[in-house]
């Protein structure tokens, strides 16, 4: 029994530590089921299922005379297969739209990960862009939150 005790506790404080003010405060299960985090200065994207960690990507937003919005979104529309209409057809596979036009989506410039490279999307690498689009799919656009911070 003080084992398991033991373990609980750990569980717990792993928990807590792990999940953000809003999670730790009302517990994972208020919060959004998916949990995306852009971080622009770091060029990098943080994802949490259920509050608890599920990866770490380096992306590529906005390069210079382009915006990539800040701000607390939810997913307006996804698609698996999507193509620019605005820049050449490019392809953007697996897209999590959450402004506008704006998205999270796969990108085969895979060498320009980690900086800014974009017209002001937020480019990842394709099989990350597939496990995040996944993840929508399974929990749903309305259970789940992007933060893009600076």
């Amino acid at each position: 029994m003080i084992r398991f005790l033991s373990f609980l506790s750990l569980v717990i404080a792993t928990t807590l530590f792990f999940a953000s003010p809003s999670e730790a405060k009302w517990g994972a299960a208020s919060g959004p089921a998916v949990n995306v985090v852009i971080d622009i200065s770091s060029q990098s994207m943080s994802v949490k299922v259920k509050g608890w960690p599920y990866g770490r990507w380096k992306v590529s937003t906005a390069r210079p005379g382009y915006h990539t919005p800040r701000g607390v979104f939810r997913v307006q529309r996804t698609a698996k297969v999507y193509y620019s209409r605005k820049y050449d057809n490019s392809p953007m596979p697996n897209s999590v739209f959450f402004k506008g036009g704006y998205a999270i989506h796969g990108s085969y410039y895979v060498n320009s990960l980690g900086r800014p490279a974009s017209h002001g999307c937020v480019r990842l690498h394709p099989s990350h862009a597939a496990k995040l689009y996944n993840l929508v799919q399974k929990y749903g656009s309305r259970s789940t939150r992007i933060t893009v911070v600076n």
